[in-house]
């Protein structure tokens, strides 16, 4: 499944949306946007390879957890094709990036725009922190660190199966305050899986600026020390970002550092950095001012929030 648009395009198109929800539910998730735009347009219009979704481009409501009395349960991952083994799989491990994931979703076809009119809303699976049932979800990633290592078991077991698709994680920094990351990445050299990542490293995270919270040091080595292959990237440099999947690691997981602007193209931001994480406007006069700066980064009109 291919799309006519451009990644360039693509990631443009996130940020739009991202805006447009923003300011119409005051506040967003719009930095994620700004850092992690070309890294989620890249993955979903060229580095997968994924088949037609398997669910409506509509997502259905919340139809409860797997039980033996639901037997018609369902992960979110149908929007990005069927688990065939040909087919590759994308965990998405921060779920706090939902909305900019959602987002890409519709700017590649595979889920209509209506959906984002049922973000966090009662009774909806389109969760404001996705969940195994969210559009695009292939499993529960709301406890922060847990993604890679998911992702890397399910590698290991289509390593065992035969499978020739691929495993990729999108990740983001704050991931390697968590131990249990660096025992997926010795894990997976250990047992020579050759999962794929790439890291949103935006240098921020819900309490402030990372090394405010923990100092991390120098991440790409430690990678290396644990036993992965790890290259660092303009995270905005599509094509840099194109040259580094295409490293050779064999028998070890590829790591991609992305480093990246938490206020790319939408310049105003800067004001609240480094408290990104979620913005919520303080009060009506800056979510005017935002509106017009952000609009004008973007090349759309502000947005008509009062309708």
């Amino acid at each position: 499944m291919k799309n006519e648009k451009t990644t360039e395009e693509i990631a443009l198109g996130i940020r739009r949306r991202v805006f447009e929800h923003s300011m119409r539910n005051n506040g967003g998730y719009l930095s994620q946007a700004c850092s992690a735009g070309e890294q989620l347009a890249w993955l979903y219009n060229e580095a997968l390879n994924l088949g037609q979704p398997t669910l409506p481009m509509i997502p259905k409501p919340f139809e409860g957890v797997p039980s033996p009395d639901n037997p018609d349960y369902h992960t979110g991952a149908g929007y990005n094709g069927p688990a065939s083994p040909d087919y590759d799989r994308l965990f998405i491990a921060p779920a706090h990036y939902a909305l900019v994931a959602y987002a890409t979703l519709i700017e590649v076809g595979r889920m209509a725009p209506e959906g984002l009119e049922m973000f966090n809303k009662d009774g909806s699976s389109v969760e404001m922190i996705g969940a195994e049932h969210s559009p695009g979800m292939e499993v529960h990633n709301g406890t922060l660190g847990i993604g890679l290592s998911t992702a890397a078991g399910l590698a290991y077991g289509r390593k065992l199966r035969g499978d020739t698709g691929k495993t990729w994680v999108f990740m983001s920094d704050g991931e390697v305050q968590e131990g249990q990351t660096w025992e997926a990445v010795q894990a997976c050299a250990f047992h020579n899986v050759e999962v794929k990542a790439i890291m949103d490293v935006n240098d921020q995270q819900c309490d402030g600026a990372m090394d405010s919270v923990m100092e991390v040091g120098d991440i790409r080595t430690k990678f290396i020390n644990f036993g992965a292959h790890c290259v660092e990237v303009d995270g905005h440099d599509l094509d840099a970002i194109r040259q580094a999947s295409e490293e050779k690691h064999e028998g070890k997981p590829l790591i991609i550092l992305a480093r990246t602007n938490p206020f790319h193209a939408m310049s105003i931001l800067e004001e609240r950095f480094p408290r990104l994480h979620y913005v919520r406007f303080k009060s009506e006069d800056e979510r005017a001012r935002m509106n017009v700066s952000i609009a004008k980064d973007l090349g759309v009109d502000p947005v008509d929030y009062a309708h």
